[in-house]
């Protein structure tokens, strides 16, 4: 469970990177794997970066968890389509719903997840290798799946893969998937209950305050 977690948040994380010039060894990764501009080119990219990332700037993430945060929310919108994730995650009790309200639940999930979770890429073993094993349209034109792999040494293969749509403004990731664990689903189920008895902006104050717990590794 906790490799999973550790895994879980490297995925999240690396979907909400921007798609900013990737370092010199993803460059030469993607360019032999993929297409310049794809979903899959993009996911390789983000994944390395952040591995790199985490490596060149461990002490100072270390000393510093404000600058980690920094880190993490100033490239994660570009990146990340959390308003439509959150509607996925509403589901029924989004129909209807104003932007506005969605908005609210949106910001107050991310923030939430990356209060939680953000520092425990401190811990991930940057060793990690990411591969892309395959890019498949998904049904009805809603996107693709991305599917990909961490490879561990001395352990088997991790599968992670992202489903992504093109805004218009290009390829963002609206839900990411850990040993078959997806998060829309999960917190979809999490956030029924409370949902159901509460508004869209109550739950997103709860979400705020602390009082709802987004739990990125069940499915209870």
């Amino acid at each position: 469970m906790m490799m999973k977690t550790k895994l879980l948040s490297v995925a999240l994380a690396a979907a909400f990177v921007a798609a900013a010039p990737a370092v010199t060894f993803a460059q030469a990764q993607a360019a032999a794997a993929t297409k310049a501009g794809t979903p899959s080119k993009m996911v390789l990219d983000n994944s390395t970066r952040i591995l790199s990332t985490l490596e060149s700037r461990r002490a100072e993430f270390t000393k510093n968890r404000g600058a980690l945060r920094q880190f993490i929310a100033t490239e994660f919108n570009s990146m990340f389509d959390r308003d439509y994730a959150a509607r996925l995650v509403l589901g029924a009790h989004g129909r209807g719903a104003s932007d506005a309200d969605v908005k609210l639940f949106a910001d107050a999930l991310a923030d939430g997840l990356m209060s939680r979770y953000g520092s425990s890429l401190l811990d991930l073993n940057t060793k990690l290798k990411v591969r892309v094993k395959s890019e498949t349209a998904l049904p009805n034109g809603r996107g693709v799946r991305v599917s990909s792999e961490f490879l561990r040494q001395g352990g088997e293969p991790v599968p992670v893969d992202y489903f992504m749509r093109n805004t218009g403004t290009g390829w963002k990731v609206f839900d990411v998937m850990v040993e078959g664990v997806s998060f829309v689903q999960t917190f979809r189920t999490q956030f029924d209950g409370p949902l159901s008895r509460k508004t869209i902006p109550q739950v997103a104050a709860d979400i705020r305050a602390g009082k709802l717990q987004a739990d990125a590794t069940t499915n209870k």
